[in-house]
């Protein structure tokens, strides 16, 4: 795997072209790992000028659509909502490998790759 760095903006163009796709999204934080299958309908983001407290990301991705999530192997379970939202830090880490997006955080690591 040859990881290539991104910025924000290469990240953006380069998923966006996923859209209509069936994806696959790794969570991996601390003790918590989560796998969602999507139907990804579309990407957009949202930026949150009142934030509570430091937990809430002052930015984050919105991948819209449908799908089912499996958490702490519990079997698979209806999204929630027709978006899964992955905080976005000033700091995150952007990187492609042509069949698979990562992003780093200080929370954990998102992995985005596209079902074939």
């Amino acid at each position: 795997m040859n990881e290539q760095p991104l910025t924000v903006e290469e990240f953006n163009q380069l998923l966006q072209q996923w859209s209509g796709e069936t994806i696959i999204i790794s969570k991996q934080e601390i003790d918590d790992e989560d796998i969602i299958i999507m139907q990804l309908n579309d990407i957009s983001y949202d930026t949150h000028t009142r934030r509570m407290d430091e937990y809430e990301p002052m930015h984050s991705l919105h991948l819209n659509g449908t799908g089912t999530t499996e958490t702490d192997g519990s079997g698979l379970q209806p999204l929630p909502d027709a978006l899964y939202e992955i905080p976005l830090e000033d700091s995150t880490q952007y990187r492609f490998d042509e069949n698979r997006f990562s992003l780093i955080t200080e929370r954990g690591r998102y992995i985005i790759e596209r079902v074939l």
